[in-house]
């Protein structure tokens, strides 16, 4: 068997199993697909695919469904998605131009999601833009503790602690605090971390290791301490996919709890394409096993990029549900960025 033909009856079969929830035979595809073959060659192919781990057979007499290792080679050798239809790219558009706050653009665009992919959607609320210094003071409380008292842009003043071990003394403090207020008054954590090095060099090697205490004090409280946060939408459409799960109340536990979501966002986040895929044993959860999540990103105007997805059985239309999460984060990131 040629490997294109192997990769044309495994498509086949992961379309036909999505399509009808039923095991795929051989006469199935030979008369839903133009191959160019005999059914009894695709018997011949699918036994080829099934010694590969690619697909296997539920029971006996019965067709064959693609395993997790199938879906995967299928999902890696897509060339071409399928493109939002008209009305759904309006639709999005229209709901993005309605939506007055943030609340809205991401409740109703978890709500969209679920709508046009029949899966559970998840959207990340992007985090809070970076702060910027407005001032810092440093406090010598004793010989050996200093108060670190940061001042935001936006008001906002919190405070620290810190040792100071090696006694360093009053002029090196108020040295450094000069330098923080005239030469990073305004810049972001970001901004002032990326100095961070050429800030320390520039004090003598015993006060060193002081001078990153403070700079650590300061990154951490300019820092704006938000928590994740996710919206959730659909969960009624895998309780329609309940005959996909063998147990489906832990996938529901799962979701439940948003720490999970997160951890796979963030390990997605490092994937190089604008969609990423785990299938079933790829998700590093135990409860989402027979489960396929599929991720893509967004960026809202100059914060950290922040992250959407949907969760579904590893039976689901592929092609479109991966074309539909990376147009609808592209649609979310030009609007915020507008």
């Amino acid at each position: 068997m040629s490997k294109d033909r192997k990769l044309d009856v495994l498509r086949a079969i992961v379309s036909e199993y999505v399509r009808t929830r039923e095991p795929v035979g051989s006469k199935a595809i030979a008369a839903g697909h133009d191959l160019g073959v005999s059914s009894a060659t695709i018997r011949n192919d699918m036994a080829l695919l099934e010694d590969a781990g690619l697909i296997y057979q539920p029971h006996t007499s019965a067709g064959r469904v693609p395993t997790d290792k199938g879906y995967r080679l299928f999902v890696d050798q897509l060339s071409t998605l399928k493109p939002m239809s008209v009305p759904e790219i309006r639709a999005v558009e229209a709901f993005l131009a309605q939506s007055v706050n943030l609340d809205d653009i991401v409740q109703g665009t978890v709500r969209l999601l679920a709508q046009v992919t029949h899966q559970v959607a998840v959207v990340q609320y992007p985090t809070t833009i970076s702060t910027r210094l407005r001032r810092v003071d440093l406090v010598d409380l004793t010989p050996f503790r200093v108060l670190v008292v940061v001042i935001t842009d936006a008001g906002e003043v919190d405070e620290r602690t810190i040792e100071n071990p090696a006694g360093v003394d009053d002029r090196t403090i108020a040295s450094l605090n000069q330098r923080l207020n005239t030469d990073y008054r305004g810049f972001t954590p970001e901004q002032i971390r990326a100095h961070a090095q050429e800030i320390i060099s520039a004090h003598d090697p015993a006060d060193q290791g002081f001078v990153t205490e403070v700079l650590g004090a300061v990154l951490d409280l300019l820092s704006p301490q938000v928590e994740s946060k996710l919206a959730v939408a659909g969960l009624s459409n895998l309780a329609r996919s309940g005959v996909d799960f063998r147990d489906l109340v832990p996938v529901l536990d799962a979701l439940e709890e948003q720490v999970v979501l997160l951890r796979l966002f963030a390990e997605n986040a490092t994937a190089e394409k604008d969609v990423h895929v785990t299938i079933g044993t790829e998700n590093p959860h135990d409860a989402l096993a027979e489960t396929s999540v599929i991720t893509g990103t967004y960026t809202p105007g100059d914060g950290p990029i922040a992250h959407l997805g949907v969760v579904g059985p590893t039976r689901m239309d592929y092609p479109r549900t991966m074309s539909t999460v990376r147009a609808v984060a592209a649609y979310l990131s030009r609007y915020l960025n507008r």
